[in-house]
């Protein structure tokens, strides 16, 4: 009787046991079954992103510790940074520069006065237990960026604010079998912190804006923008609501992405799933969710904090910093030329298509040598190929940054003046590039000389290379003769090969001409 009691009592709970194991595994393991394209077109999506970039000074934000990504752990700490008694921040004068540069690229307001706030949660790698940020009052606020899309016109999005905080330090899970470990030397390193307004609609649209993010830092030199090594970061607030609504839907935020594309791949996913759970009946819940790039998939990691948990309160020892008007046009001046500026320069002054601009634009370094260029050149369009052609496939064949290409621009000028004055052809200028980068001291007409390239545009060496090539085609000739114009060419391209691609073309062209009519 007991047995059957039990086994009855055992059957039950297995039968509920895996019941409800079948229901959480098709929630959230078990691919959702393929809806039609139109439950997808019912819905809208709003998007937001935080994006933390980390500063470029030499120093962390309220004290004097220097910071060096890939230092031996917690090496780079001091009792101020670690928050113990008796130790008081101060103001990284560095860091208010910084925010403000960004803010007046991002077309923000400058607030005057800036104060700070605690932000209290407890990581095990926050040693004061607390963040000093700022709460209510952001040093920068109502801004935009535009961002360009693929056969669209450029959307605006929203900057809500831009603040200045302090980073935390860093937890590793993955060095130690048992353990997590921790480094603290990036704590207390400065943030500004970029808040989007709501206004991104898709994955792309996310991917143009933390493009225009990254570039513009690096503009700025105030980040180096590399997302691998945590120096620029974001996280992206995710929801929909039916279209049409005037109501947002429960946001999910995505942390640890750790590429443009992944924060591209991380929200196609979320939108995705959000609406397929909404149509199953289900309800979502506020919650900080991580991408798993392998899988392609979010993954709940916690539920998400409101305000209130942080208890933010005013930073009792920070006094109120002024940043006045003055300050701030010291700043502007000091700024250079963004991508947005020189991208209408290159297309509008100078004369250069939009493919163009956007390639020379596309990173500081590569806007700066062409800029550079130009001042020893006027052929822009021909300074634009070099540099788009020749010096950039180099640099990928070899694997060199922009800023460790061993030619100065100068150089590339010189090689260009050849081509204008008719000392070498276009094809023999590319022997010279590529000589130039082995024998950097060497000059370009140099070079030419050694190489037996300049061309020849004397008329009676010229002229013994043109009979020798009609010599050689008589059937030609009297092809030629019976109104087959087009024939100039082939002619032409004998004349190049037996003067081994020394003959100038335009002396040459002129006298194969009038040599064929002579016939």
């Amino acid at each position: 009787m007991i047995q059957f009691k039990l086994g009855a009592i055992t059957s039950k709970l297995k039968n509920s046991l895996f019941s409800h194991i079948s229901i959480k595994q098709k929630t959230l393991f078990c691919a959702p079954e393929k809806m039609s394209e139109s439950i997808y077109d019912k819905y809208e999506t709003v998007i937001g992103l935080e994006v933390h970039t980390q500063m470029l000074t030499k120093s962390k934000a309220y004290c004097a510790d220097e910071y060096e990504y890939g230092s031996h752990p917690n090496t780079q700490v001091s009792p101020i940074s670690l928050g113990h008694p008796g130790t008081l921040p101060k103001h990284n004068i560095e860091v208010v520069k910084y925010a403000v540069k960004m803010g007046l690229a991002c077309n923000c307001h400058i607030a005057e006065w800036q104060h700070y706030a605690r932000k209290n949660y407890f990581y095990a790698d926050l040693p004061k237990g607390y963040q000093i940020t700022q709460d209510k009052t952001p040093i920068c606020t109502d801004g935009f960026l535009e961002i360009k899309l693929k056969d669209k016109p450029a959307k605006k999005i929203g900057i809500t604010r831009i603040h200045m905080e302090e980073d935390s330090g860093k937890s590793m899970h993955d060095q130690d079998v048992y353990d997590t470990l921790i480094d603290l030397n990036r704590a207390g390193v400065p943030l500004i912190e970029i808040v989007s307004e709501p206004d991104i609609k898709t994955g792309e649209e996310a991917y143009q804006y933390l493009t225009e993010i990254k570039k513009l830092v690096k503009y700025l030199d105030i980040c180096d923008g590399n997302m691998e090594e945590g120096s620029l970061r974001c996280d992206a607030n995710v929801s929909v609501m039916l279209k049409g609504s005037k109501v947002f839907g429960t946001k999910v935020e995505v942390k640890n992405m750790n590429s443009f594309k992944n924060v591209e791949r991380s929200i196609d996913f979320e939108v995705k799933r959000q609406i397929e759970a909404i149509e199953a009946g289900e309800t979502i819940v506020q919650e900080t969710r991580t991408f798993d790039a392998q899988k392609g998939i979010t993954i709940t990691l916690r539920s998400k904090e409101g305000a209130a948990d942080y208890r933010y309160f005013p930073e009792p020892d920070l006094p109120p910093l002024r940043v006045t008007q003055e300050f701030v046009d010291e700043i502007k001046l000091q700024m250079p030329a963004l991508p947005k500026a020189l991208f209408e320069k290159y297309t509008k002054e100078l004369g250069l298509n939009d493919y163009d601009a956007n390639v020379l634009t596309e990173s500081k370094e590569v806007a700066a040598y062409f800029e550079e260029i130009l001042q020893f050149t006027k052929n822009t369009k021909a300074a634009a190929n070099w540099l788009m052609t020749a010096v950039k496939g180099y640099l990928n064949e070899q694997a060199v940054n922009m800023e460790d290409f061993i030619l100065k621009p100068k150089q590339i000028a010189e090689i260009i003046a050849l081509i204008d004055d008719g000392k070498v052809s276009s094809s023999a200028a590319q022997k010279v590039f590529l000589s130039m980068v082995e024998n950097t001291h060497e000059s370009a007409e140099n070079i030419a000389k050694q190489l037996n390239l300049i061309q020849e545009s004397n008329s009676d060496e010229l002229q013994k290379w043109i009979d020798e090539a009609i010599a050689a085609n008589p059937a030609k000739v009297a092809e030629y003769k019976a109104g087959k114009q087009s024939l100039v060419g082939m002619f032409m391209g004998d004349v190049m090969k037996l003067s081994k691609g020394k003959a100038d073309p335009k002396i040459a062209s002129k006298l194969v001409k009038e040599s064929l009519d002579k016939q």
